[in-house]
C-alpha cells in the first residue's frame, strides 16, 4: 500500500460519500416545482380546447404545446432540484477537485432521480383515478344500456347497433307516405348481419352483395340496378368510414410514439442539467465558505 508524504498509510473515511439530506431536500424541490408548473399548464391547455365547433386549437397544435411545456417542465424542475442538491451538502474536506465535481454530479443525478419517481408516482395515481372514474361511468352507461335493450318490445337484444345506421341507409323507402309499411325485423337483422360479417371478414362477397339489392329492392320499391346501386353506395360509405378510423388511429400511433421519444430525450436532458446544476450548486457553496474562512 502507497503511503501518504507523511510516511502514514491513509485511513478510508468510514463516512458516506453521499449525502441524502440535500438529495432529498433537492428532489423535494424538483416534484413541488414539476407539479405547478404542471397544473399551470394544465390551466393554459383548457384554455385552447373548447366545446364549440371551430373555437379550438388544432390537435396538432395542442399536442406540440404538451410536449414543448413538459420539455420545460422538466429542464427547470432538473436545474432546480440539482443546483439545490449542490449547495446544500457540507464540504467534503481533504477530497481532490475531480473527486468533488464527481460527486456534485452524481448527486445532481441521484436527486433528479428521485423526484422523477415521486413525479411519475403522482401522475400515475392521478391517471389511475381518471381511468377508475372512467371505468364507473362506462359500466354504469352499460348497465343502463343493458336495462334498455332488455325492455325491447320484442324482448330480444340488439345486437347491430355497429350497423343500424347503414341498414337504415340501406332499407330507406325512396318516398314516405302516410300508409307506409312497417319495419320488417327479420330483413334489418339479416341485413345488419350481413354488414357485421363484411365488416369482420374484409368485404362483402359478391352473392352477399345481389341478396342485399334483392331485399333493399324488395323493401324499398326500387328497380334491381337502382338498389345494387345503393348497396354499392353504402358499402362504399362504410369502407370509407373504415379507413378513416384506420388512419385516426395510425395518427394516435404516430404520435404517442413521437411523445415517447420526446418524452425520453427531455428527461436525458433533465438528468444532465441537474448533474450540471448540481456542480455549479457545488462548486458555489465550496467557493463560498473558502471566501469565509480567508476574510477570518
Amino acid at each position: 500500500m502507497p503511503l501518504s508524504p507523511t510516511g502514514t498509510i491513509p485511513v478510508e473515511s468510514s463516512k458516506s460519500a453521499i449525502a441524502w439530506g440535500p438529495i432529498i431536500g433537492g428532489a423535494v424541490a424538483a416534484t413541488g416545482v414539476s407539479l405547478i408548473l404542471i397544473m399551470f399548464g394544465s390551466g393554459l391547455g383548457l384554455t385552447m380546447v373548447s366545446p364549440w365547433s371551430g373555437e379550438s386549437s388544432s390537435a396538432a397544435t395542442v399536442g406540440i404545446t404538451a410536449a414543448i411545456w413538459l420539455v420545460v417542465v422538466q429542464w427547470l424542475s432538473a436545474a432546480l432540484g440539482g443546483y439545490l442538491t449542490g449547495r446544500l451538502r457540507t464540504k467534503w474536506a481533504a477530497i481532490h477537485t475531480d473527486e468533488v465535481f464527481f460527486r456534485d454530479t452524481a448527486h445532481g443525478l441521484v436527486s433528479w432521480a428521485v423526484a422523477t419517481l415521486f413525479v411519475a408516482g403522482f401522475l400515475a395515481s392521478s391517471l389511475s383515478s381518471l381511468a377508475g372514474a372512467g371505468a364507473q361511468a362506462v359500466g354504469s352507461a352499460a348497465s343502463t344500456a343493458t336495462v334498455a335493450a332488455a325492455s325491447t318490445s320484442d324482448g330480444t337484444t340488439d345486437t347491430s347497433a355497429a350497423t343500424a345506421y347503414f341498414t337504415d341507409a340501406l332499407l330507406r323507402p325512396e318516398r314516405v307516405s302516410a300508409n307506409a309499411q312497417g319495419d320488417d325485423t327479420t330483413a334489418t337483422a339479416e341485413v345488419s348481419r350481413i354488414l357485421l360479417n363484411g365488416a369482420v371478414a374484409g368485404g362483402v362477397p359478391e352473392d352477399d352483395k345481389a341478396y342485399l339489392a334483392a331485399i333493399v329492392s324488395a323493401r324499398t320499391g326500387l328497380e334491381a340496378e337502382q338498389a345494387r346501386g345503393r348497396v354499392d353506395a353504402v358499402l362504399q360509405r362504410i369502407e370509407a368510414a373504415k379507413v378513416a378510423a384506420q388512419e385516426a388511429a395510425d395518427k394516435a400511433r404516430k404520435a404517442a410514439a413521437t411523445t415517447a421519444l420526446v418524452g425520453a430525450i427531455s428527461l436525458l436532458v433533465g438528468a444532465f442539467i441537474s448533474c450540471a446544476a448540481a456542480a455549479l450548486g457545488g462548486r458555489q457553496r465550496d467557493e463560498e465558505e473558502d471566501l469565509i474562512a480567508a476574510r477570518l
